[in-house]
Protein backbone atom coordinates (compact mmCIF):
# COMPACT_ATOMS: atom_id res chain seq x y z
CA UNK A 1 0.00 0.00 0.00
CA UNK A 2 1.09 3.61 -0.41
CA UNK A 3 0.62 6.53 1.91
CA UNK A 4 -2.29 7.66 0.29
CA UNK A 5 -4.11 4.72 0.88
CA UNK A 6 -3.48 3.95 4.13
CA UNK A 7 -4.31 7.69 5.01
CA UNK A 8 -7.55 7.87 3.70
CA UNK A 9 -9.60 5.17 5.40
CA UNK A 10 -8.23 7.19 8.31
CA UNK A 11 -9.21 10.53 7.91
CA UNK A 12 -12.33 9.00 6.40
CA UNK A 13 -13.03 7.12 9.59
CA UNK A 14 -11.83 10.42 11.73
CA UNK A 15 -14.31 12.69 9.94
CA UNK A 16 -17.23 10.41 9.89
CA UNK A 17 -16.72 9.75 13.73
CA UNK A 18 -17.43 13.63 14.14
CA UNK A 19 -19.79 13.75 11.47
CA UNK A 20 -22.33 10.81 12.74
CA UNK A 21 -23.33 11.73 16.58
CA UNK A 22 -23.54 15.74 15.47
CA UNK A 23 -26.07 14.30 12.76
CA UNK A 24 -27.94 12.29 15.25
CA UNK A 25 -28.09 15.33 17.66
CA UNK A 26 -28.87 17.70 14.50
CA UNK A 27 -31.66 15.80 13.01
CA UNK A 28 -33.17 14.36 16.33
CA UNK A 29 -36.52 15.91 16.25
CA UNK A 30 -36.53 14.46 11.99
CA UNK A 31 -38.71 11.34 11.87
CA UNK A 32 -36.29 10.10 8.72
CA UNK A 33 -33.22 10.44 10.95
CA UNK A 34 -32.38 6.61 10.44
CA UNK A 35 -32.26 6.60 6.66
CA UNK A 36 -29.93 9.46 6.75
CA UNK A 37 -27.75 7.93 8.86
CA UNK A 38 -28.04 5.16 7.12
CA UNK A 39 -27.27 7.21 3.99
CA UNK A 40 -24.25 8.41 5.49
CA UNK A 41 -23.07 5.14 7.27
CA UNK A 42 -22.90 3.66 3.28
CA UNK A 43 -21.09 6.34 2.09
CA UNK A 44 -18.22 5.87 4.66
CA UNK A 45 -18.43 2.17 3.81
CA UNK A 46 -17.57 3.04 0.41
CA UNK A 47 -15.26 5.60 0.48
CA UNK A 48 -12.47 3.46 1.97
CA UNK A 49 -12.96 0.69 -0.25
CA UNK A 50 -12.80 2.91 -3.63
CA UNK A 51 -9.34 3.75 -2.29
CA UNK A 52 -8.38 0.65 -1.20
CA UNK A 53 -9.35 -1.06 -3.67
CA UNK A 54 -6.20 -2.86 -5.46
CA UNK A 55 -8.42 -4.38 -8.62
CA UNK A 56 -11.55 -3.36 -10.97
CA UNK A 57 -13.32 -6.12 -8.18
CA UNK A 58 -12.79 -3.75 -5.54
CA UNK A 59 -12.76 -0.26 -7.36
CA UNK A 60 -16.11 -0.70 -9.06
CA UNK A 61 -18.39 -1.18 -6.30
CA UNK A 62 -16.38 1.27 -4.13
CA UNK A 63 -16.76 4.06 -7.11
CA UNK A 64 -20.73 3.23 -7.26
CA UNK A 65 -20.88 3.24 -4.23
CA UNK A 66 -19.26 6.90 -3.50
CA UNK A 67 -21.89 8.10 -6.59
CA UNK A 68 -25.04 7.13 -5.32
CA UNK A 69 -24.41 7.52 -1.31
CA UNK A 70 -24.53 11.70 -2.13
CA UNK A 71 -27.52 11.01 -4.81
CA UNK A 72 -29.23 9.64 -1.68
CA UNK A 73 -28.24 12.34 1.04
CA UNK A 74 -28.82 15.12 -1.35
CA UNK A 75 -32.12 13.70 -2.22
CA UNK A 76 -33.09 12.58 1.42
CA UNK A 77 -36.11 15.29 1.05
CA UNK A 78 -37.16 13.92 -1.89
CA UNK A 79 -40.34 16.51 -2.09
CA UNK A 80 -38.29 18.84 -2.76
CA UNK A 81 -38.19 19.96 -6.08
CA UNK A 82 -34.22 21.51 -5.66
CA UNK A 83 -33.21 18.76 -3.76
CA UNK A 84 -34.27 16.39 -6.63
CA UNK A 85 -32.51 18.52 -8.73
CA UNK A 86 -29.19 18.91 -6.99
CA UNK A 87 -28.70 15.32 -6.67
CA UNK A 88 -29.25 14.58 -10.25
CA UNK A 89 -26.85 17.36 -11.04
CA UNK A 90 -24.29 15.57 -7.95
CA UNK A 91 -25.05 12.16 -10.18
CA UNK A 92 -24.33 13.28 -13.34
CA UNK A 93 -21.01 15.30 -12.35
CA UNK A 94 -19.94 12.26 -10.11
Amino acid sequence: FDSPTVVMPIVVTFVSSLVHPHSISYMSEDPHSPRFMCHSSILTFFTPMSVTGDNFIQLFPGWGGVGLSPYSSINFWSTRLKADKAAIKAMLVN
